[in-house]
């Protein structure tokens, strides 16, 4: 039973470390589709808080794939669900990089940027949104992912100053009562 785990973990995590083109987050979007909706390991909601916590540790983007198999596997899992997400995409990376430093003016190479920007962008996107519509977010909420957006998009605020203030922003309100979440 855990070696078929195991292998499907595999399965699951090495064709998205090879799609995770501009970053780990762009491919949270597949992790949850393949998690949650394909091979049904999590609930929407159980995706979303793993990949809080995977977000609260320093680290990569992708440390929710070895949260991932922890919760699976245990420390097989782990070993599993790292390697399959870390391997593929370095190898690739280091024939991409030798490829890229002996040709820098191909037009192949101006072309493969150009062409990668806009899909790296739109991925981490739907990263996002697949998260934001994970959690079920209430009207504060929203107005809250919204201006904290906006505060990260069009100011040079830190972005630890952003956090730390809607954290105790979201303490006020829950101990206030307003958040209509019991205590």
């Amino acid at each position: 039973m855990m070696d078929g785990l195991l292998w499907r973990l595999f399965l699951v995590f090495a064709p998205l470390s090879l799609l995770s083109i501009g970053g780990g987050q762009a491919i949270i979007a597949d992790i949850q589709h393949q998690t949650v909706n394909v091979q049904h390991w999590f609930s929407a909601q159980q995706f979303a808080d793993m990949f809080a916590i995977s977000r609260a540790t320093p680290g990569p983007n992708t440390l929710i794939a070895s949260l991932i198999g922890w919760q699976l596997g245990g420390v097989p899992g782990v070993v599993v669900a790292t390697l399959a997400m870390y391997l593929p995409s370095s190898t690739l990376f280091v024939f991409a990089t030798s490829f890229w430093h002996r040709h820098p003016d191909s037009p192949w190479r101006k072309a493969i940027e150009r062409g990668l920007a806009p899909i790296a962008v739109g991925l981490i996107f739907a990263g996002a949104v697949t998260i934001l519509q994970a959690v079920h977010l209430s009207l504060l909420g929203w107005a809250t992912t919204a201006i904290a957006t906006a505060l990260a998009y069009f100011t040079k605020l830190n972005p630890y100053l952003i956090v730390f203030t809607v954290a105790l922003f979201y303490i006020v309100v829950f101990f206030a009562g307003l958040s209509g979440v019991p205590r």
